[in-house]
């Protein structure tokens, strides 16, 4: 039995014992009433009483979050499949298409961009799924080694450019500090986080992509990377919920794009497993978004002999709990 079946079954076992309780009370009373009525058990049967009626509350915040809980489901569900099906008609249909009749080179050429690009597009589709059924089992050890995270950061906007076909301006990267911002961490899920943010503002933002990405030191110990879209925006009252597992956010202008929910999970995931934080700002619908990644940063000193700054044992950062 898994956990949620477990947690079912305990809340319809509470609630068959309240609705019993409260039919033996409601009798109880209708016969200790006939009698002479005491203080004492006038007191137990308020308390009896209140137990119940918290016991009713908690039943009911329960089930409001299960139903939740399945709608998010149901609406993943949904995304993945659109996410899934869709390539694959595409890919299918050019096959085919190659396949029925002769057309010219150019053409061919363009269908094999076109199904490259939906081949790309599955697999990051699966590839989200399977890291988020990673992350949310019990947390691995991280295979921990020092990480540039401004030369990290220039690739992942380099690729975000390439992937989306954008123009070299419509991503600037901004870099506050000289020299390496070294951080301790798995070089290949950081780059997911990056990734991830990176392709976010790309697919919130309007017609005219304009993003901004900033790294750097606010602190002696910390590493920050800022990355600013000016698209669709978030309401204030959802920040905090973006980063639940399915969570897609509620808007009109939100509906026409698709997604699986699992981005921002995955982010927060990776930057707690290694020591940091992730939080999003946004004014509101239509005045873009904000996505801060802060991480711990190492100390370090540099190797003369290759150039490259190798952490001391003396300066190493303890992770955050």
């Amino acid at each position: 039995m898994t956990r949620r079946q477990k947690a079912i079954a305990f809340f319809v076992a509470l609630c068959v014992l309240l609705v019993a309780a409260a039919i033996s009370l409601n009798i109880g009373w209708i016969v200790i009433t006939a009698e002479r009525t005491r203080l004492s058990v006038l007191i137990l049967g308020i308390i009896t009483f209140a137990l119940i009626i918290a016991g009713l509350i908690v039943y009911t915040v329960f089930l409001v979050l299960e139903i939740r809980r399945n709608e998010e489901h149901d609406t993943f569900i949904n995304a993945v499949t659109h996410e899934l099906k869709t390539p694959i008609a595409s890919i299918r249909l050019y096959l085919e298409t190659l396949q029925s009749r002769p057309i010219s080179d150019e053409q061919r050429r363009g269908f094999y961009d076109v199904m490259l690009a939906d081949a790309e597009r599955l697999h990051h589709t699966v590839d989200q799924v399977l890291k988020a059924g990673v992350v949310s089992q019990k947390p691995k050890v991280i295979a921990r080694a020092p990480v540039d995270i401004a030369t990290l950061t220039r690739e992942c906007v380099d690729l975000a450019l390439a992937r989306h076909h954008l123009q070299a301006d419509a991503i600037t990267l901004e870099s506050h500090d000289e020299g390496p911002l070294m951080v301790r961490g798995d070089a290949e899920e950081l780059r997911t986080v990056l990734t991830n943010l990176l392709d976010n503002a790309v697919k919130y933002s309007s017609d005219i992509v304009r993003v901004s990405v900033a790294v750097a030191a606010p602190s002696p110990d910390t590493v920050w990377v800022r990355v600013q879209d000016r698209g669709v925006g978030i309401p204030r009252k959802q920040l905090k919920r973006i980063f639940r597992r399915f969570y897609r956010v509620q808007s009109r202008g939100l509906r026409q794009i698709k997604g699986t929910g699992l981005g921002l999970y995955i982010v927060r995931s990776i930057a707690r497993a290694h020591g940091g934080r992730v939080f999003a700002q946004s004014e509101g619908e239509g005045h873009g978004a904000t996505f801060t990644l802060e991480l711990p940063r190492q100390a370090g000193i540099r190797d003369p002999g290759s150039g490259i700054r190798v952490p001391s044992p003396e300066s190493r950062v303890p992770d955050r709990s």
